[in-house]
This record gives structure tokens, sequence and C-alpha cells, in this order.
């Protein structure tokens, strides 16, 4: 690596120099010198502005400088800021505007670069940029507050001057000591959703597992969220900078450094100002989350290493036995023939057999997944390899497909950026489909993952790979690569943790896509193109929604594909790190996220699975999944497990149609479906770094066991009242927020639900298609002991295998639920659109459960629909109970609170209802002939 201290002369002024440098963990001066801002002018053809900037002085650190840039600004949307800077006179590289649709910016028409600079401000409904002409450096403001959320102004206790050079660009923003970041995904963060200081954030798909600790993995996304309490309130805003190049973040708690080592600076600042406003407004720009079908919501059971069809029957058969719940059964590489995409082990997984085993499963609507690598075999008798070959789709390196290895042997990886590929592929999956009728598609390996690195061929005169087991050694005969400027840049960043080449274990940097496009460039939306072109032949073969689970992401995938982090351990610290990336996940707007439940390799404590599940159970993308050297890990291996599972999944199972609303929701503005505790209360700051416990959207708590031996678990109360789901007698009332000690028995898991809270349940199942069909009960929270309070909650219902996720289609309903306690009395209602669907499949409301009541908890006056119930015409089981406070009551003389359930109601979901009563005084007098 060049010496960032050539143009220092003396030892003492290098010492100095080398103190300075390590103290601040850069040395950005000696890099660049920053540029002058010479011309910025408004666009004639938009509301953009069109700037200038010409290098200061150059330097030879990391290559020469850009001369000349160019500078666009523009306010996009009322809450969205976009500033661009690229080569004023070369095409450099960007993020495929036909992979991730957005806005170009303006050509350069009739602006001189020579114009006097009378511009300082550019002003949008919330937020402004200002900048300085010499050196250059911009700010981004909010208006409503006057926070500046982005400055890059230097000072030389901070940073330095914005850099940009052909393979390294340089760029840092001072921050408040006290704002809140979180995002700069995807690793594993040991300490946390919150990030910390000093800690290195290195953007680079790689395959490294996910036990791997503070280092990239398996996807790219550079983007962040800062939470600051300004003045007693609280703001949130995100920045993305939009660039698929390598890049080191370096965050020291009071500025932030990107040094990328390509493409451009594009910048896309969202003002919030709430977190959920963030994530509606990051999605609005990178894509809404795919609508994910019902079924896809339910539990998944996987492993490689299922080696035959009957073993695949066998794991079915068990769940059923063991009464827990499962929607989707999984195979892992073992139905292939020989590891190769899109074949069957005619021995193993003969089709007919296999096609009886999905004809069975599909009746009893559970579903069937397989994974597929990108990798595709170097085999002259496979159909896909040669019709690949004679479509001319594979990467190449100098005129030739690349070659790789991976567990078929050897492999050539498929260009997803050419066109032709897109389409090859999506003929190879319906060639497949038509073999086998799957009903989603797993892709793996597509960082790109590689078991060798450099320049390969195929050695002569050996088996490769050798042996039946399978095994990540490299058998290829390779060499380095090492001499080109894209295999080997100026810059090194830290790749795996260890600074490794850019092409260690994947495709060589120097390698090049579809119209010379260097692999050094696009990288890191390998697997990203792999999910488009995937999604686009699963949604032309089977006309359904598609279902798509995809290791590699980046911006946008989520808009197309669930998520899975990858090879976790089965370690008390894996699960408890599984938090953290689920919910940092929702932030990239990509909600359908789960871990390897019970840890993927390699043995699990039983204790361990136990506790697994009781989390997983409430992950988005709730998945068990183990290695093929892991010892047999189903749920129903042992048995306190299956008791887990059984409580767990069956609370999953009664919330389905309030995940399956949050889905909706996601598809609709992006909020992720699990959410920090801070996306609800983000004026309760002692909350802004809590990952041990999350929310399913907005009001559902969980409060897990994390560590070993504990039958306890402490959790931490946002203030309110709180009700725990599994003893709905149970609640927690917080007043200003407090830490609170919680039984946690080996079997048992808490749930807790908010108060202001209607939440649609069912009665659950061992599969989703039966369960959506159960009557549905309201369970209605108030604040306990309230003389005055009201409630709300949604249900979507759709059909769902179509295409899309909506209203109006004549196949969706859509459901707000209202309710209210005042004046002694308690109304519940509902407003329906597009009622018909719900009404077609019958579906009705059998029981009404409020929490919270003031007064006796005794009932009189039932009216539904405005029609009074008499014991005479109409049995309603009416019971109540008292709630019990698990800690003491924070007010003195506060009263006591009532559950009051309703039960026997008829109530069609389609149609808008309502029911009141009267809570009775001390001196009940009305009760039905079976009132409990």
């Amino acid at each position: 690596m060049a010496s960032p201290f050539l143009s220092i002369a003396s030892p003492l002024s290098l010492l100095l120099a080398l103190f300075l440098c390590f103290s601040t963990l850069h040395c950005s001066n000696s890099i660049g010198n920053g540029y002058r801002l010479i011309s910025i002018e408004k666009s004639p053809e938009d509301d953009s502005f069109i700037g200038y900037l010409q290098v200061k002085q150059s330097t030879k650190i990391y290559g020469s400088d850009i001369t000349t840039l160019r500078l666009f600004i523009k306010h996009e949307t009322d809450h969205r800021l976009r500033v661009h800077i690229t080569d004023a006179n070369e095409q450099r590289w960007e993020v495929p505007y036909n992979l991730l649709s957005r806005e170009k910016p303006q050509p350069v028409i009739r602006i001189s670069r020579k114009s006097p600079v009378t511009v300082q401000e550019i002003s949008g409904p919330e937020l402004i940029c200002t900048f300085t002409t010499d050196p250059f450096s911009f700010a981004v403001r909010r208006r409503s507050n006057g926070d500046t959320i982005f400055n890059t102004s230097s000072s030389d206790e901070d940073f330095g001057e914005m850099v940009f050079k052909d393979q390294y660009l340089e760029i840092s923003t001072s921050l408040p000591k006290d704002a809140s970041l979180y995002g700069f995904g995807e690793n594993s963060q040991a300490n946390g959703i919150k990030l910390v200081p000093n800690e290195p954030y290195t953007l680079f798909a790689e395959d490294v597992s996910a036990f791997k600790l503070n280092t990239d993995l398996y996807g790219s996304h550079p983007v962040y969220m800062d939470l600051r309490n300004v003045r007693g309130k609280p703001y949130a805003h995100s920045v993305l900078l939009l660039n698929s190049n390598g890049m080191d973040v370096f965050y020291r708690g009071d500025s932030l450094t990107y040094k990328v080592i390509g493409g451009v600076f594009d910048f896309y600042f969202l003002a919030g100002s709430s977190p959920l406003n963030v994530v509606d407004q990051y999605t609005s720009l990178i894509g809404r989350p795919a609508p994910m079908p019902y079924w896809s919501l339910g539990f998944h059971q996987c492993r490689w290493g299922y080696r035959n069809v009957s073993v695949v029957e066998d794991v079915v058969d068990n769940y059923r036995k063991a009464k827990i719940p499962l929607d989707v059964i999984w195979n892992d590489a073992d139905y292939m023939d020989g590891y190769k995409d899109f074949t069957l082990d005619t021995v193993n997984f003969p089709r007919a057999k296999l096609l009886a085993f999905l004809d069975r499963i599909h009746k009893m609507g559970m579903k069937y997944v397989v994974i597929t690598d990108p990798g595709i075999g170097v085999n002259a008798s496979y159909g896909v390899y040669l019709r690949g070959m004679a479509n001319d789709v594979f990467i190449k390196y100098e005129g030739k497909p690349f070659l790789a290895q991976v567990w078929p042997g050897p492999v050539y990886f498929p260009d997803f950026l050419n066109p032709k590929t897109v389409s090859w592929w999506g003929d190879e999956i319906r060639r497949f489909h038509e073999l086998v009728p799957i009903d989603g598609l797993w892709i793996d390996m597509n960082e790109v993952s590689n078991f060798c690195s450099g320049l390969c061929t195929i050695p002569e005169g050996k088996q490769c790979p050798s042996g039946d087991e399978p095994s990540a050694r490299c058998c290829l005969d390779c060499k380095n690569l090492t001499n080109t400027r894209w295999d080997d840049p100026p810059y090194k960043i830290n790749a795996t943790g260890h600074k490794a080449p850019l092409g260690f274990k994947t495709i060589a940097t120097s390698a090049y896509h579809y119209n010379g496009v260097r692999e050094y460039d696009a990288h890191s939306i390998y697997g990203f193109s792999e999910t488009i072109a995937t999604h686009k032949a699963l949604l032309a073969i089977q006309g359904k929604r598609p279902f798509i689970l995809s290791r590699s992401t980046f911006v946008g995938s989520g808009q197309y594909a669930a998520h899975w982090t990858g090879d976790n351990q089965g370690t008390w610290q894996s699960l408890q790190v599984s938090i953290s990336t689920m919910l940092n996940f929702g932030i990239f707007g990509v909600p359908m996220v789960g871990s390897d439940i019970c840890g993927f390799f390699p043995p699990t404590q039983e204790e361990l699975c136990n506790r697994w599940i009781e989390v997983g159970a409430f992950y988005p993308f709730s998945r068990n999944h183990a290695d093929y050297y892991a010892p047999r890990k189903e749920l129903y291996q042992w048995e306190t497990v299956a008791e887990s599972a059984r409580n767990a999944l069956g609370m999953r199972y009664k919330l389905l149609p309030f995940l399956y609303t949050l889905n909706y929701e996601a598809h609709m503005t992006g909020a992720p479906v699990a959410r920090p505790l801070f996306f609800s209360f983000p004026d309760f700051t002692e909350c802004y770094g809590l990952s041990k416990q999350f929310l399913l959207g907005s009001s559902l708590m969980i409060s897990p066991v994390l560590e070993q031996g504990k039958t306890q678990v402490e959790a931490l109360f946002p203030p309110g009242s709180w009700y725990h789901m599994f003893d709905m007698t149970q609640v927690v009332v917080s007043k200003n927020g407090k830490r609170v000690t919680l039984p946690a028995p080996l079997n048992a898991v808490n749930v807790h639900l908010y108060e202001n809270t209607i939440l649609p349940m069912q009665q659950g199942g061992l599969v989703s298609k039966e369960a959506r069909t159960t009557p549905f009960s309201l369970v209605v929270t108030f604040p306990a002991g309230a003389s005055e309070g009201y409630a709300t909650g949604k249900l979507f219902l759709d059909e769902d295998e179509l295409p899309e996720m909506e209203l109006g289609n004549g196949q969706s309903t859509n459901v707000d639920f209202y309710a209210s306690v005042g004046n002694e009395s308690v109304k519940i209602w509902s407003q329906v659109k597009e009622g018909k669907f719900a009404l077609s499949k019958g579906l009705v409301i059998e029981k009404v459960i409020v929490l919270g009541l003031q007064g006796t908890g005794e009932v009189s006056e039932i009216h539904i629909n405005g029609n009074p119930i008499l014991n005479e015409t109409k049995t309603i089981e009416v019971s109540s109970k008292e709630q019990k406070y698990v800690v003491g009551s924070e007010d003195e003389g506060e009263s006591k609170s009532f559950m009051v359930e309703l039960k026997g109601l008829e109530i069609l979901v389609g149609k808008d209802f309502n029911i009141s009563w009267k809570l009775a005084s001390t001196y009940y007098q009305w009760r039905p002939l079976n009132y409990k």
C-alpha cells in the first residue's frame, strides 16, 4: 500500500504526522487538498442546480485527483434531497438505473462552467442545502428546527477535505456526540443495533460466516439512520450513499468518514422526522418491500443433508405427530444431481416419488422450496451449461468465461447484467418448474462465493472435486491475480476484517460483465441482479406472487426477496446477534428476514434450541435450518424444544392475520415488520440502544431469554400499560418507563401487547391454510384502569397468490377497527373497505376480549349493530376477570382493572359492525342466562 506520508520531508515532521494520523484514524490532509466551487446555476430543465468543482492541488496518494467534478443538487420530494458528484468529463460507474429505478441527473444544457457563484443556499420544504466555495463543502439542515444533519466542512481536528480520485473517494461529516446511528450493513454487530464508535464498518459482499463479528458479510447497504433528541423532541433522518463499490466507513462518535474505492458520490438525505417516516421515504426511493404469500409467514423447516425423499417425508410426518405447526419444507442441494442447478438426483429424488410427495403436501396446504446457486457446472453433458454457452451468458476474463469452483466443481457464473442471461435464466427456471412444481426459490452463494481465488484452470489427470462428501476445498489450479489496479487497488478496504484481496474467494475483480462493466464495480450488486432475474422468471412462470430467499442483498433487494442472515452458529451470542441483524434489515427495506433457528452449525444445546424457537417464532421469516455435518435440529428432536415450539409457534399461528397485515403495511409504506422499540417510543431515549427486545408492528413486544441458565428476564417497558399475551390477566403498568424482572421458565416467552391497540387473531392450526379459515378474536387494550381510552387496529386479507397486494382488485378486504371507553360504556366498531373477499370466505369474529377496563368488570346493555342482546333471544357468553399487576402500582389508590370477554359472536368480518355495552356499577343487575 502506498505511504500517505510521501510529501513529508523531515523525520520530525514524519513522526508528528504519524502521531496525528493514528490519533485521528485517517491522514486525510495527505491524501487530497479539496476542491473549489467555480460555478453553479439552476438547470433550465427542472428545479435542480448544476455546478462545477475544480481541484485545488492534486496529489498522487491513491492516484491522481480528478481535475473537474460536476455537482448536481435537487430536492426530489418535499422530504428528499439528492447531492450527486461525479467526473465532469468522463462517465463513471453508477448503480445501473435499470436495476434500481430512480431519476437521472439532468444532462448539461447551456450551463457555463465559468458563471459566477451567486447561489449559497438551495431550499426545500424541509431540507436546506448550503455550501462554501473554497474549499468546497456542503451542509444539510432542517428547516423545522435548524438542526444540521450533514456537514462536510473540514477542520484539522476532525477530518480532511473531500477527495475524488479514480479509485479512491473520501468525504466526511461532523456529528453531534449524542446522535444515535443505525445501519451500514450487512454485518453481525456484537454490541447491538446502535453503531459503536471506532468499530470497523466495511461494505463489500463476502461469503463470510455470520458468526464473524464486525466484518463485511453477504450484502451491502450503505445507509444509516440518525436519531437525535433535539431540545426534548426526537428527530430521525437517514442518509444513503448509493454506491456499490467497496468502502470503509469510519464512525468516531463526532464524525463519520466514507472511504470508497470507486463510483460516485450519490447522496440521498431523507428528512423523516420519525423513524417510520424515514423508512417510508427510503423505500419510496429504493422500492417498496415485496408482498409475501400468506404461507411464507408460517414456519419453515430445512436441512442440508435430507438425502432422499423418504427423509423429507419423515420430517413432515414427525412435525405433524409432534403437533408442531409447519407450512414449508425445504431441500438444500441434496435433491440435485451432483450439485448441478435445475437437475434431480434420479436415485435419491426420483421424479415420480418426489411428485407424489409434493402432491400430498400441496393438498395439506404445505409448500416446497429448493435451493439454487449461481455457479453453473462446466460439464459437456449438462444441458443448462450447454444452453448457457450457446447464449454467451457468463462473466468473462480476457475473452473467456471466468472459471471458479463451488459445490459442483468447476463452474462459470451467469452475468445477470446481460439481458440474454436474464432470458436464459428464466427459461432454465421454467424448465425446472415443469420438472418439479416448486413453490419458491432459495438463491444462495450469490456474493458471489468461490472456493478458489485468482485465475484458475481445470487440473488435468485428477478428479475435481474428489470424494463423495461435499467439500469447500479448492481443487483447481490457480494463480494469484494482483497485477492490475482492479485486483490490487491503491486503497485496501478492510475486506473480511483482514484487508483480504478483493478477489479472495470470489470472482476476480478484473473480470468483466456485459458492456465491459468491471466486476470491481458491480461485485456487490451480483445477488441483487440475480434476485431481479429470478423474480421476473417466477412471476412469468407461475403467474403467482413469487417467494424468493436471497443470501446476498443490496439497496432495493427487499422489493423482490426475503433474506436470512446466513451461516450462524448454535451459540448464545449468535442468538443475540440475530435480533440486531433482523432489526437492521427492517431499516434497509428488507422486512422479511430471519436467522437459522437453533443455529446452522455446530451441535446446539437443548436449552439454547428452546430459547431460540421462542425468539425465532417471532422472526418475520421463521425457519429452522442446519448444516450437512451438524446433528439433527428439527424442533421435535427434544421434547422440551417441542413444547417450546408448540407454545411459541402456536402463538405465531394465532397472530398470522396480524403478521400478514404488517406485511401489507410494509408493502405500502416500507414499515418494518420487526422494529426496534425506538420506532414506537422515540421520546423514550432509554430504548435507543436496546437490542435484546423487539416489536412486531407498533405494539407487540417480545422480551426473550438470551442467556444460558436464566429462568427470568429483565425487560424494559416504555411508559404505558402492557398486557401478557399468554395470560391476559397480567399487566405491567409503567408510568415513566421501567425495567421489570419477569418469570421465564424454559418453555415460556414473554410477549406483551401495548395499550390503545386492537389486535386481530385467529385460532391457529398446524398449517396456515387451515389457520386462516378459523374464527377471529379481537383483543382490545386500554390503559389499565383508565376511565377514558381509545384503541385502533387493522386487518388486511386477500387472495395471497395474486402477484399484487392491493385493494380494489375484488380479491382483497381491508378493515379498520376502533374502540373507545368513556362515560362508563365500551364501544367497538369497524370500517370495511372492499368487503366482498372476506364475505366470500365466510370469515367471522367469534370473540372480543377487552383489557384494562375500570370498575367491577360487570357488563350490561349489550348492543350489536344497534340491536339490544337479550338473554331470551341471544346466547353470548360474557366473562370477566380482575387483572393482576405484575409490578406494584406507581400511583396511590389506583383503581383495579378488569378484562371482559364476549364469546359466541357471529359478526361478519366483511361488514361494518358496532358493539357496545355499559360498564355496570357495583350493584350489577343484568346477566345473560349463561353468564360465567
